[in-house]
């Protein structure tokens, strides 16, 4: 199992070594602007390095929403970055599910998507990820996800151009009891492939999308350990980086108990 962290777009390469991280995940410019992908310094250092690489898509990508103002764009920058992100060998492009508006029907934002993996070219993968909070959001609650799995099984090779991340904070704010959330992720998706292991600073079903290091929030670190075995997949923290060295640290501890 390889872990490692959310880290500063430039000079990854010396930030995973300092923190021991055998993976790391970072922007490719702004995460709250349209702006085109930029390719950060010290980036082609990762190649080789032996440190595996996945890109966070922007914060504002929300492809399920009916608003053309906002879904057009998103559609745009959503390629820009998979492209952007296949150049410096990225494994994957994770992305938050979005929401559709008040008034929408859910199966809009579900249908969404579809459209999305139907007419957009993946060279590598969409891992889409569940989110903390909002009443119409895609990928909060896990019926929700089990719904746009449905709407997608249609997509030709759809294994190939979507995966599953699994963030124990956001399901923890969302409501959703993380004993068995990976049985029942498996069971819908088919597949985690990548856990984003955070600690939440708020209570359990808050909504409230607020990391904290491992150990120190509202999480039962036991649970937090749990989640992850069961996974089997690559971990990424995305705690505060003053603990992430910490965090890595007892994760590998721990798990090899």
């Amino acid at each position: 199992m390889r872990i490692g962290a959310h880290v500063d777009q430039n000079n990854a390469l010396d930030t995973a070594r300092s923190i021991g991280a055998e993976v790391v995940q970072f922007f490719l410019g702004d995460p709250q602007g349209w702006k085109k992908p930029v390719l950060p310094e010290g980036v082609e250092a990762l190649r080789g390095s032996g440190v595996d690489v996945y890109v966070h898509a922007p914060y504002i990508i929300n492809v399920a929403t009916s608003n053309n103002r906002i879904r057009i764009p998103s559609r745009k920058v959503l390629s820009q970055q998979l492209e952007a992100a296949a150049s410096i060998g990225a494994k994957a492009l994770v992305v938050h599910g979005g929401h559709v508006l008040k008034q929408d029907d859910p199966e809009t934002g579900f249908e969404n998507w579809r459209k999305v993996f139907e007419r957009l070219d993946c060279p590598i993968p969409i891992y889409i990820e569940n989110t903390a909070g909002g009443d119409n959001a895609m990928a909060r609650r896990f019926d929700r996800i089990a719904r746009l799995w449905e709407v997608l099984s249609g997509v030709a090779d759809l294994d190939s151009k979507v995966g599953f991340c699994l963030d124990t904070c956001h399901a923890h704010a969302a409501g959703e009891e993380l004993i068995d959330a990976v049985d029942r992720i498996k069971s819908i998706t088919g597949r985690i492939d990548l856990v984003h292991c955070n600690d939440s600073r708020d209570a359990f079903g808050s909504g409230a999308d607020r990391h904290a290091n491992l150990g120190s929030g509202t999480i039962d670190p036991e649970l937090i350990l749990s989640v992850v075995r069961a996974a089997g997949a690559p971990v990424v923290v995305e705690t505060p980086k003053a603990g992430q060295a910490q965090d890595i640290s007892w994760l590998r501890d721990n798990l090899a108990t």
